[in-house]
């Protein structure tokens, strides 16, 4: 660690950086952002900067209000949209208590927490994010709803279009930030893009994910239009999801491969995804924490609507993508459920506690979905035990509140402003109508 501040310190008087942002999120996965001067960084890494954690949605409580941010200096990186004037520098930061106690409900700090228990089983937990979102001519719309930059669909190529010199100017901007784009393309929406990240360890990549929506929107202001994460911004087109790849691995084997069996999928990877099926409704409230999210599951459009899994098969919950022949380090799970806008942090917790039990405890993986689950009928799904997913973001609120797992991964503070936040929420979209929650919902996401 002395080594990589040596480096930070090194890095801003040779590149002249003017400021240094330290970013954290509050818990509902909203970046926050404080910017020091450079001469006060090496002091920021000794001895953190304080500030009222009250102030920040549900990180402390007022008679508890004073915390500490200690910058990550792993984390370190100049944004490249602020140019080569006055340079800009950002790194995350851990959030502690002003006795040296990681603060309790900092969302990094409660996937540190969950990565540290299945470090103490051997497991090293991976996480491969493909990020979905629009971009709009403007957040502001009238009688006619939000306008889309084109009328595109999946994979098109719109030569000198908005969005393909948007993904191009995007994707430069994370490569510089140093983090590696696997794929970017055009999705099924008008204005609708997808950029996918390289898989990395899930704490890199939920840092990642919260950069990216900086990024994004950052470019957006740039070129004069507005990207939103919003999970379901138009009724008659696909939402925008986060399908995420998850694997494990011991050491430099991957846990999830099994050479001979099944799909190439070890007995660790069924029980883990036994976990993520059998505790889906519990963990809805966080992978899916918005009215609208559920607008996304329950709109069609290969959103995954009902619990179950399959091989490749796009309409289960939980998706083996097909595997690559004697490639062991390839083989994951795909959860298809998590919309963009959750707090990845808290959503990757979940994920891995999820699959965790399920290992711990051996649950039966069930039969596979071999059909298209949305073209079954109710009492033909029903028979072949695919359950729904909550209907709303009230129902994933009553599953959440009796779940001993998600209280136990969230800590009782995260659980309980998570529970009040999300009634409030719900309470307050039943008194508006969807015109107020589309555009509220497009100005924060």
């Amino acid at each position: 660690m002395d080594k990589q501040r040596d480096f930070v310190l090194r890095t801003i008087e040779e590149r002249g950086v003017k400021f240094v942002r330290l970013w954290f999120t509050d818990v509902v996965g909203t970046l926050k952002s404080v910017a020091i001067a450079p001469a006060e960084v090496e002091g920021a890494f000794t001895e953190g900067i304080g500030f009222d954690g009250s102030a920040i949605e549900g990180l402390t409580r007022t008679y508890e209000s004073d915390l500490l941010a200690y910058p990550d200096p792993t984390t370190f990186q100049t944004l490249p949209w602020r140019g080569d004037i006055d340079p800009t520098a950002r790194m995350f930061c851990d959030i502690t208590t002003p006795d040296g106690e990681p603060a309790v409900a900092d969302p990094r700090n409660v996937l540190k927490r969950t990565l540290a228990r299945a470090a103490d089983r051997g497991f090293t937990f991976y996480t491969h994010p493909e990020i979905e979102f629009y971009l709009l001519k403007s957040s502001k719309f009238g009688p006619e709803g939000p306008q889309p930059v084109d009328s595109a669909g999946y994979f098109d190529n719109v030569p000198g279009g908005t969005a393909h010199d948007f993904r191009r100017r995007s994707v430069r901007m994370l490569e510089d930030l140093g983090i590696s784009v696997e794929f970017s393309h055009h999705e099924a929406g008008p204005g609708q893009n997808e950029i996918d990240l390289r898989y990395a360890d899930a704490l890199t990549t939920a840092d990642n994910i919260m950069t990216f929506r900086t990024v994004i929107k950052e470019v957006a202001i740039e070129q004069g239009v507005y990207a939103t994460f919003m999970p379901k911004p138009f009724s008659q087109f696909p939402g925008s999801g986060m399908h995420t790849h998850l694997s494990l691995f011991e050491g430099d084997a991957n846990a999830f491969y099994e050479a001979g069996s099944q799909y190439q999928l070890s007995k660790i990877g069924r029980h883990f995804i036994a976990g993520l099926l059998r505790h889906a409704h519990e963990i809805s409230a966080v992978t899916n924490q918005f009215v609208n999210s559920y607008k996304r599951l329950w709109g069609g459009d290969e959103a995954p609507s009902f619990i179950c899994w399959g091989h490749n098969n796009r309409s289960a919950l939980v998706r083996v993508p097909l595997y690559k022949p004697n490639k062991g380090q390839s083989a994951r799970v795909e959860y298809r459920a998590i919309d963009s806008a959750a707090n990845p942090y808290l959503a990757f917790s979940l994920l891995l506690a999820a699959g965790m039990k399920g290992i711990e405890e051996e649950y039966e993986l069930p039969a596979e979905a071999e059909d298209d689950v949305w073209a079954l009928t109710d009492s033909e799904r029903r028979a072949l035990g695919y359950h729904p997913l909550p209907a709303s973001l009230d129902h994933a609120i009553e599953y959440m509140e009796n779940s001993e797992l998600v209280a136990e991964t969230l800590g009782e503070q995260v659980f309980n402003y998570v529970l009040a936040n999300k009634r409030a929420e719900w309470r307050d979209y039943r008194t508006q109508v969807t015109p107020f929650e589309l555009q509220r919902n497009l100005e924060i996401l």
